[in-house]
């Protein structure tokens, strides 16, 4: 009877404990559509982790859920990701169209797209999403083509990861 006691108040402790050391997650997904020529991808981030990442970048404030200039948010988050999601396409550096956020619950969702894209050899991807905040940092990336997906994990402070497709 102590012993199982003593399992109990170990795993109570344990979970108690967990919730004091976070977890920090983001998803960035890229999908090729071969019938428009575009790599639509997606970033999906914690609001809160992510709003910490956009005030530091604007030294002031981010509401995102709340705020009132969607025109200023989308600036601000286009910039953030200029500089935090970088790709390059067959070799070359490829610039995104920002499209816009979206919130969902705790998470943000961004969209952007890549265009013209008619062939996907390889691609190489320097993600550093909310590194500039958070050093236990990992961001999942997930690519999608007609000829299947492949998926890979990186950690702060790992930058790049190399796709290729034949």
């Amino acid at each position: 009877m102590i012993k199982v006691s003593n399992s109990l108040i170990i795993a109570f402790l344990a979970f108690t404990l967990s919730s004091f050391h976070p977890f920090y997650l983001g998803v960035t997904h890229f999908k090729l559509n071969s019938k428009s020529n575009t790599l639509e991808t997606s970033v999906k981030l914690f609001t809160n982790d992510f709003e910490t990442s956009l005030k530091k970048l604007n030294g002031k404030q981010v509401d995102l859920i709340n705020g009132s200039n969607k025109e200023e948010l989308n600036k601000l988050i286009n910039k953030y990701l200029q500089t935090h999601l970088i790709i390059k396409i067959n070799g070359k550096i490829a610039a995104f169209d920002y499209i816009g956020f979206e919130i969902e619950k705790d998470v943000t969702w961004v969209y952007v797209e890549y265009k013209k894209i008619s062939s996907l050899k390889s691609l190489d991807i320097e993600n550093t999403l909310l590194y500039d905040c958070f050093d236990k940092q990992t961001n999942i990336i997930r690519v999608e083509t007609a000829a299947g997906e492949q998926n890979s994990k990186i950690s702060c402070p790992e930058k790049t990861v190399k796709f290729s497709f034949k």
